[in-house]
């Protein structure tokens, strides 16, 4: 028999800012095109976007994250916000 947790840490369980994920519709050069990086570092380039860029952009995950109880591989504006709030204090090092 499995033992089931509840409380705030089941809600939003620790996130893999590893994993591969793509953000995409955001200027790269003449282009739009998606770039496949680690979480971590898409969702803090996404705060260096403008904001109508921001507005546009869309990350997806290689696998799925829980916020708030939510489970979802696509985040927009406010869910990347959202994400964004749980984000490592100190940047990954990128291999």
């Amino acid at each position: 028999m499995t033992e089931a947790t509840w409380g705030e840490s089941a809600k939003t369980p620790d996130i893999n800012w590893r994993m591969s994920a793509s953000l995409e519709n955001v200027p790269r050069g003449d282009t739009d095109i998606a770039e496949v990086t680690n979480l971590e570092r898409a969702v803090r380039d996404w705060f260096r976007l403008d904001p109508e860029h921001r507005e546009a952009a869309i990350l997806t995950t290689d696998h799925a994250v829980q916020i708030e109880g939510v489970s979802s591989t696509t985040f927009t504006g406010e869910a990347i916000t959202a994400l964004a709030e749980h984000l490592p204090s100190t940047p990954t090092v990128e291999e």
